[in-house]
């Protein structure tokens, strides 16, 4: 075989890890130069970096490579596409290498001009004569991927002898015993603090205590000089965000210099309009860190009325459900609904990083938001936030109102239209006659009217189609609104908000570092330097964890929150047990959701004197709809079988662990039973003989365990859908992800709310409900109707879903109690609490299901005509609950 057929079979080579070296490859080795045979292998040209920094980070030989000699062909230029032709030709080098400066070493004759400092063992930029390097060419026949042609892969010197690293006698003591450069974590520290306003002085000092504490330095980041921060702090005072004063050549100008932050670039033209998508390489690994069968959620509107360009930031949250963001678009007002290109621009680059990455959820706060796109690109299921519309309601309210008493009253009445219309109990007209009786209002009904009441009708139409984000998901994403606005539109010179490169520039250096200190575990050791805009701590959410429940005291149909600094202060919350309550607190006055309002809610629901929150109806509306409409296809048959096999064999594992244990209500005994008795009524009423015989094989295999903790000492067995039920897809049990997860890390993330139809991930080889419809897995049986025989719809008048909630709470305790709905949600009318007149119908062909049905309370029948409905109804049926009256009223 030729040497280049042989070069262009090989595959391409993408480990599934942030950063892969040498030894994550399989090496090929093809004829050479000078009959040499040469170690070959193909990665993604877009992972080149990944490879120089893993091969960087030896930990035998630790070092860093530079770019010795570099040849790139001009995009203008016209070529001959050759099988061996290349655009692009990079040498990386050792650097400690080629050169040899120390004694008796052989320089290039091209550094013939070089001068020898007195003591240049221990400088940053000694070389040591190391023949480490490797090639990397971009072929003509393949742009997309990198052939890496490694010579030489020893740090060793023309003589065979190691030159640096621990093997080397002679590097003691000096940075060639460890690397060139320092890392690069301690680079962006060492930027972040500096972009922050910490001086050099407290950096260095600060380093070397902590060089001192451990006894002398062990690694390249505890030779830090002085020299290099000054040096980057000059660097930082000298650079303006000004290149040129036409502000889009200026912008051209700083994306041609920052290449690697830039995923998304488009100028104006006459179709398209002017998009930059920001996302640096530390951004990138926090959004495929907590990401990854996570959530990200979508802040759109920040800078409207200042910013000469609206700034819509992607978030991910970590393991303290805090904020982060991971991406940055800045597009003009009128355009960031064109989202397609910069989406499919950003996942491609998530996915060249780490090809297992998955969404779980994404969080939209605009229901005009384009999502159809997102479930094309990022094959998951979209949530709705609406913190913002009650953030600007209550900001509004409290501005145009004086009078507390109608504060109260017109938030009351917002909250209850919101609740009515996400229980499906409630039309756009809520709002209408909220307008009427509220028409004395002035000033905040011409503010309602002229900015919401022409947008209304998208708004309540995404509330019941989409899923909510739950209340701790609004409090981060607000929480992080905030933060940017302190850290943003700080300058003192306003003129700069109408210039596009300041902007850039800002979020790329100031703004970034301090969301970077964020998350830097010894930040507290430059406390007495904070400044207004390092404000961070935490969430309304985690802060309404920390207040005991005997703080909280109801009196006269409000409560009141002891302050937990002051003993002898307290904030009176009104319309408790809402999220349009109304607090006396400073944070609640600017329309924010306070820790006092959501620690009321959590006391509410305890003492069961309010609704179930409305993330739990909504997941007992989506499986009262599954019980009731079984599969007809076997294909979705086998998967929810296997996927409940998958599910009880995980969770007997954590039981046998003892890392299940749970603080369980005295009600699970009649929660399980109540399930159980709704899932054997189902059964029975299942069309399909085998999936009822299936069923009950599983529950005749399958053991039950008991659960420890509870106060009557009992045992809680069920069969596999009630565990399932309290267990694993609970949208009020804060541990979601812990039980499906298993051995893996974080599938979901805890404390966290995601739609009900991708709270399980499905296991290898099998396809949820979610991403079945989002991948059309079923396309090619779309032309294939099932026919519904005539059959009897028997409905009883008590044949309802009844959950009792059971509260879990793991060792953390409080972590998870404010997620927790202690109220008995029973779905005890489905006619008026969930399909709002429309009865739950059992389909069956079984004589006896119906006789087993009427023999508890009589019941109504009806004869439906024989209708054709398609698999993607079907599985429309079950992953929109929102539809159920209209398709269970086809007939």
């Amino acid at each position: 075989m030729a040497r280049w057929d042989a070069i262009l079979s090989l595959p391409v080579q993408n480990p599934p890890t942030l950063e892969f070296s040498s030894d994550d490859l399989v090496w090929s080795k093809v004829e050479g130069w000078h009959d040499k045979l040469d170690r070959v292998a193909l990665i993604p040209f877009a992972r080149v970096d990944d490879f120089v920094r893993g091969e960087s980070s030896n930990k035998d030989c630790p070092t860093r490579f530079h770019v010795e000699a570099r040849r790139r062909r001009p995009p203008s230029t016209v070529y001959k596409p050759k099988v061996d032709g290349i655009l692009e030709y990079i040498l990386y080098w050792c650097s400690f290498g080629p050169d040899d400066h120390r004694k008796g070493g052989i320089v290039r004759p091209s550094r013939s001009t070089y001068v020898p400092k007195k003591k240049n063992a221990g400088r940053p930029n000694t070389k040591r004569g190391c023949t480490c390097h490797f090639i990397v060419k971009r072929l003509i026949a393949e742009p997309s991927v990198a052939l890496i042609i490694y010579n030489d892969d020893k740090h060793v010197d023309k003589k065979g002898l190691p030159c640096h690293g621990p093997q080397d006698k002679k590097a003691a003591g000096t940075r060639a015993m460890f690397a060139p450069y320092i890392s690069e974590d301690l680079r962006l520290r060492v930027l972040s603090l500096l972009y922050v306003g910490v001086s050099v002085e407290t950096i260095m000092q600060r380093h070397n205590e902590s060089v001192e504490r451990q006894g002398g330095p062990s690694n390249r980041d505890d030779l830090l000089t002085h020299r290099y921060v000054r040096r980057q702090e000059r660097s930082i005072r000298r650079s303006t965000y000004e290149l040129d004063a036409d502000d889009a050549v200026s912008i051209n100008m700083w994306v041609e210099n920052h290449l690697n932050l830039v995923f998304f670039y488009q100028d104006y033209t006459d179709s398209d309009p002017f998009t930059l998508g920001i996302q640096t390489e530390w951004q990138l690994q926090q959004m495929i860190k907590f990401g990854n069968r996570g959530l990200l959620a979508s802040d759109s509107r920040f800078g409207t009325k200042k910013l000469k360009y609206t700034i819509q930031s992607l978030l991910v949250f970590n393991s303290d459900k805090k904020a982060i963001p991971v991406a940055w678009i800045i597009a003009p007002r009128f355009s960031w609904l064109d989202s397609h290109r910069w989406m499919r621009a950003l996942y491609n680059r998530v996915q060249t990083k780490d090809p297992t990455f998955k969404l779980a959820g994404f969080i939209i706060d605009d229901p005009s938001y384009d999502v159809l796109t997102i479930r094309d690109v990022f094959k998951c299921s979209v949530l709705l936030s609406i913190w913002r519309a009650r953030h600007l309601w209550h900001k509004n309210i409290m501005k145009e109102c004086l009078d507390t008493k109608m504060q109260v009253e017109i938030s009351s009445q917002l909250g209850h239209i919101v609740d009515k219309i996400c229980r499906l109990q409630g039309t756009v007209s809520l709002f209408e006659d909220f307008m009427e009786d509220f028409i004395d209002e002035n000033f905040f009904m011409d503010y309602f009217k002229s900015t919401w009441y022409p947008r209304i009708g998208t708004w309540t139409t995404a509330i019941k189609t989409l899923p909510l984000a739950t209340l701790e998901t609004c409090a981060a994403m607000e929480l992080y609104h905030n933060q940017l606005k302190i850290r943003l539109l700080n300058e003192k010179n306003i003129g700069v908000y109408e210039r596009a490169d300041w902007l850039v520039d800002k979020l790329g250096t100031k703004v970034h570092s301090y969301f970077w200190l964020d998350e830097y575990s010894d930040k507290d050791e430059f406390a007495r330097y904070w400044k207004n805009e390092w404000a961070s701590g935490l969430t309304s959410w985690r802060k309404a964890l920390n207040i005991p429940d005997c703080d909280v005291a109801m009196e006269d149909g409000c409560a009141k929150v002891t302050d937990q600094l002051e003993q002898d202060r307290f904030y009176v919350v009104w319309n408790p047990g809402s999220m349009f309550g109304i607090c006396s607190c400073s944070w609640a006055q600017g329309g924010n959701l306070c820790e006092h309002i959501l620690k009321v809610i959590s006391v509410c629901r305890k003492k069961r004197s309010i609704q179930p929150s409305i993330s739990l109806f909504q997941y007992q509306q989506a499986l009262y709809d599954m019980l009731h409409c079984p599969p007809f296809d076997s294909l979705i048959r086998d998967h929810a079988i296997s996927l409940a096999v998958s599910v009880q064999k995980q969770l007997n594992v954590l039981l046998d662990k003892g890392s299940g244990q749970s603080v369980v209500d005295p009600n699970e005994k009649q929660t399980v039973d109540n399930i159980n008795q709704e899932i054997s009524m189902a059964v029975l009423a299942c069309p399909d003989q085998e999936l009822v015989g299936d069923l009950s094989n599983i529950n005749d295999d399958l053991p039950s365990h008991d659960v420890d903790g509870c106060e009557d000492g009992s045992e809680a067995r069920g069969s596999i859908m009630g565990d399932t039920v309290d267990k694993v897809v609970d949208p009020t049990n804060n541990r979601i992800g812990s039980s499906i997860e298993s051995t893996e890390e974080d599938i979901l993330p805890a404390d966290m709310d995601v739609d009900p139809s991708s709270i399980c991930i499905s296991p290898p080889g099998l396809y949820s409900v979610d991403e079945a419809v989002s991948s059309d897995v079923y396309r090619e049986n779309k032309e294939r109707a099932l026919n519904t025989i005539g059959n009897e719809i028997s409905t009883s008048k008590n044949d309802a879903l009844s959950v009792d909630k059971s509260e879990f709470l793991d060792k953390g305790g409080k972590d998870c109690a404010m997620d927790v709905d202690p109220i008995a949600a029973d779905i005890t009318s489905p006619r008026t609490d969930i399909l709002s007149g429309v009865q739950p119908t059992v389909i069956s062909q079984m004589k006896d299901a119906d006789t087993h049905l009427n023999r508890s309370s009589p019941s109504i029948s009806m004869t439906v005509q024989p209708q054709v409905i398609s698999e993607p109804q079907v599985l429309d049926m079950v992953a929109n609950p929102s539809n159920i009256e209209e398709d269970m009223n086809m007939g």
